[in-house]
């Protein structure tokens, strides 16, 4: 959703694209879409474009000549609009426009009349979206790497729900298979040291969780003997479950739904699936096995989907799952998946599109690993997990506001370098502590305000073109990027552009703060700084909400 001055100026360099084709100044196959960016020098004016350079190959010119030409129609329409200052090309063939005060005083009142709902919109139109994430296999608690991949798809599927999808937050669970069968013998195993039996010493999944639960299921030993690996598999997958969803919860994660791999196998999806693909000619029979011919639609190869002897592969139940989640209405799929499955997107878009699926259907988000550290010193492995830090230590240690907006720091598909200390820190060097307290001053200046008597006063009834310093315009033109953040975000899949802008947002706010007064300068000026400061604190409440962190009143 982009603001209203955006919209205004894309509209101008359109139009004016179009008036020189018209003229015959250069010819164009087709006017691409007009984007703008936000420049990072306040030199080259409040948005810019690049139009000129996508253009260029086209229009057979360079970008700086295409960019002059559409200067001259640009200023024809612009010197006639009040909000624009000026127009000018730079670097080549950017066109930077440099908006008046006046442009962005509108914003403010956006923002206070639509309050909680500012940065909503319709973009999605109701489009039914299935979010999968997390899915780690039922066998151990979540570690670290699982908290990241938590994070990104919990405040993607926020995003997208406040850009008008309909989004559904969806876990899949892994309870069948040659992993949960070794969890099932490595707690029986367990549980026979227990009773001073043990059978064998090379046991596949130790670490003491797997202990815990050895010795909750002797004490619920109702004298039917040791418990064979079935029970053992099953009593193992609905404790770790039951953990793995308190752990999620506590952390502000809810599922709408969990979706059982067992159900796929117990229902016949797998065989359904199977002999589909192969109705339609796309299995072949080689060596005793069954191949998928991945490789015509897109894979590096074909893949096995039922080995030799009879078991299917992982590719199976993971194909037969993705026709599924079609088949129950959504239109589109997104998977946050470890970077170590990258190689698995080619077979499972090219299974979609044998079904007769376009591929596109299906986004794939790539986490990366997460490193902790203290102070830049990695971080030795957890004495507890006996193989990897837990999520819920790493909640327990530096809270979880702190672990959301850290694992949103960098883009999802970069790795991240966690600093427990700094998330710890309770100092404006902790980027969380730097928004939370820039929520804290507003509350807190209000509170001040109240006592002087003085309140924001209605927006029709404020002089907000007294509103004239730089760190005022700045924090309004920074508030009015709040609707392209989000939609962006969700357009894009990258929910880590929020964590960004809020420190944008915050550094806006602090310099503010600290160079004018408002309640003690000018009784004038009182009410319109209240009602931005106001503004500002409607934004960070619905960014920090959309993050799924708190807005603390004091610090």
């Amino acid at each position: 959703m982009e603001s209203a001055i955006e919209n205004r100026i894309k509209g101008y360099l359109k139009s004016s694209i179009e008036d020189a084709v018209s003229a015959s100044r250069f010819k164009l196959n087709e006017i691409p879409l007009v984007f703008l960016e936000v420049p990072r020098g306040e030199n080259h004016g409040d948005f810019s474009s690049n139009v000129s350079f996508l253009l260029a190959k086209d229009a057979g010119k360079s970008p700086a000549e295409i960019a002059g030409i559409i200067l001259e129609y640009l200023l024809k329409r612009v010197n006639r609009e009040p909000l624009v200052q000026k127009v000018e090309t730079a670097g080549g063939g950017f066109i930077n426009f440099f908006m008046n005060n006046e442009a962005y005083y509108p914003v403010l009142a956006e923002i206070i009349e639509r309050g909680g709902g500012y940065g909503s919109s319709n973009f999605g139109n109701g489009e039914k979206i299935l979010v999968e994430f997390v899915s780690a296999n039922p066998t151990g608690p979540l570690h670290v790497g699982h908290a990241r991949n938590a994070v990104v798809g919990d405040v993607l599927s926020n995003v997208l729900k406040a850009s008008g999808f309909n989004v559904r937050k969806e876990y899949y669970l892994n309870d069948t298979g040659n992993q949960v069968e070794a969890l099932g013998e490595s707690l029986r195993q367990r549980y026979m040291e227990l009773t001073g039996t043990p059978e064998n010493e090379d046991i596949e999944y130790g670490g003491e969780y797997l202990i815990g639960l050895a010795k909750e299921l002797l004490e619920n030993d109702t004298g039917g003997g040791i418990p064979d690996t079935a029970v053992c598999r099953d009593y193992a997958i609905k404790r770790i479950r039951e953990d793995i969803q308190k752990d999620l919860e506590d952390f502000g994660i809810t599922f709408d739904s969990w979706f059982s791999e067992k159900s796929l196998h117990d229902g016949g999806g797998i065989e359904k699936i199977i002999k589909l693909l192969d109705e339609k000619g796309f299995i072949q029979k080689k060596d005793g096995a069954l191949w998928f011919k991945s490789k015509q639609f897109g894979d590096e190869k074909d893949r096995v989907i039922v080995k030799s002897d009879g078991a299917a592969t992982y590719l199976a139940p993971d194909i037969a799952y993705h026709y599924n989640k079609l088949k129950r209405g959504f239109s589109r799929l997104i998977n946050v998946w470890g970077a170590d499955h990258h190689g698995y997107i080619p077979r499972i878009k090219a299974s979609l599109t044998a079904l007769g699926f376009h591929p596109g259907i299906l986004d794939i988000v790539l986490i990366q690993l997460v490193k902790l550290c203290r102070g830049g010193k990695p971080v030795s492995m957890s004495t507890r997990a006996g193989k990897f830090v837990t999520m819920r230590e790493l909640i327990d240690e530096v809270g979880s506001d702190n672990v959301r907006f850290f694992m949103l720091m960098r883009r999802s598909d970069a790795q991240l370098e966690f600093d427990l200390e700094l998330a710890k820190k309770q100092s404006m060097e902790n980027p969380v502590y730097y928004v939370q307290y820039a929520h804290a001053r507003i509350c807190s200046l209000f509170s001040y305000a109240e006592e002087k008597g003085l309140k924001p006063g209605k927006i029709d009834e404020v002089k907000v073109e007294l509103l004239t310093e730089k760190e005022e315009i700045n924090l309004i033109k920074v508030l009015s990027f709040y609707p392209g953040i989000v939609e962006g975000s969700a357009k894009n899949l990258e929910p880590h552009r929020l964590t960004a802008y809020l420190q944008q947002v915050a550094a806006n706010l602090h310099n503010f703060y600290d160079r004018l007064r408002v309640v003690e300068e000018d009784e004038e000026k009182a009410p319109p700084r209240l009602l931005l400061i106001k503004a500002v604190r409607i934004v960070l409440q619905n960014g920090l909400r959309l993050l799924g962190i708190s807005c603390p009143d004091r610090m």
